[in-house]
């Protein structure tokens, strides 16, 4: 059983090399065995087809991202005070994301054209939405935010999110992004916390 897990594991991670040096198009099942030392039959007891590893890797990704949420809201006493929790914990995510943006962009570039992989991108991006929108929402109603639209407060966060993400793995060094990430979630907090400062909310 260890060992199937550690061949699985090994083709996970020669594929994902794989893809973000060569493109999902352009990367054979042979490419990918060779690549992690594993025959086609290995490769075919693991994952039925390419499609599979793909998804496999995407998911894994999109997992670690939720489970991070999650953390980040353990021990909280008001929405404010979760959203700056998560702040804290943002250099891993960038830590995760860094020399990552090759595969990123297939992920992105395979679910414009493959509903399958598609599906499988858009369902967690809507369930963080949902999961950002009910934060907002309890919020509202413990009275630490202002009674603002969920929903469209939630696309911001996102945008503002997967914004950052994108400029910290295209250029790493161009500035201190878990600072910019600190700052930009207290500019968010400032517009929608009417009493917020210095990260004492409410008071």
């Amino acid at each position: 059983m260890r060992k199937a897990e550690e061949t699985r594991e090994r083709i996970l991670i020669a594929a994902e090399e794989c893809f973000a040096q060569n493109g999902y198009d352009a990367t054979g099942v042979a490419e990918i065995c060779k690549r992690a030392g594993v025959s086609k039959g290995a490769f075919f007891h693991h994952f039925p087809t390419k499609q599979a590893v793909f998804l496999e890797l995407l998911n894994r990704w999109l997992a670690r991202l939720e489970q991070q949420l999650e953390e980040m809201l353990l021990g909280a006493s008001n929405v404010p005070e979760a959203l700056l929790k998560m702040v804290e914990t943002t250099r891993q995510v960038f830590e995760v994301a860094r020399g990552k943006f090759p595969i990123f962009l297939e992920f992105l570039n395979r679910a414009i054209r493959d509903p399958k992989i598609w599906q499988a991108t858009i369902t967690p991006y809507r369930r963080y939405r949902a999961f950002f929108a009910k934060i907002i929402e309890e919020g509202i109603a413990e009275g630490t935010l202002r009674p603002v639209d969920p929903e469209m407060a939630a696309n911001a966060m996102l945008s503002l999110a997967i914004g950052l993400v994108l400029q910290a793995t295209i250029d790493p060094n161009g500035a201190d992004w878990s600072q910019v990430v600190r700052h930009s979630v207290r500019v968010f907090l400032e517009g929608t916390v009417g009493d917020y400062q210095s990260g004492n909310p409410g008071h």
